[in-house]
């Protein structure tokens, strides 16, 4: 059974930093898409950050130079490490799991298989 359960959610003052981690059981992470979602009440889930097996790392726009998605070297985890947070970030973060593509990861939530529970970030002005 596959399992995904992320963390390190809260509430933070824009400027602020947060680090959500997401353990992942039941499937491979380093062999296989692993990916950053957010939906804000209202809005579409929106793609932030994938990265594939061999590292190579796709952001939304939005995130580029603030927010940094890694695996854990020795744990079958993912982490999203979140920087200079603003308003705007606010939004449940969900981590996802999917296979590769044409040999290629894509920020498209329509690719990834298995999905977290969620964990909420709010950042206030």
């Amino acid at each position: 059974q596959v399992q995904l359960v992320e963390s390190g959610g809260g509430s933070v003052q824009a400027g602020g930093s947060l680090r959500l981690s997401c353990a992942v059981s039941g499937y491979s992470v380093n062999g296989n898409c692993g990916g950053w979602f957010r939906q804000s009440p209202g809005k579409e889930r929106e793609g932030v950050a994938v990265i594939a097996p061999d590292g190579r790392i796709t952001y939304v726009d939005s995130v580029k130079g603030r927010f940094t998605v890694s695996k854990g070297v020795t744990q079958n985890t993912l982490y999203l490490q979140m920087n200079t947070l603003k308003p705007e970030d606010t939004a449940m973060y969900y981590c996802a799991i999917g296979g590769l593509w044409g040999g290629h990861c894509y920020i498209d939530a329509a690719r990834f298989d298995f999905w977290g529970q969620g964990t909420q970030v709010t950042v206030s002005s």
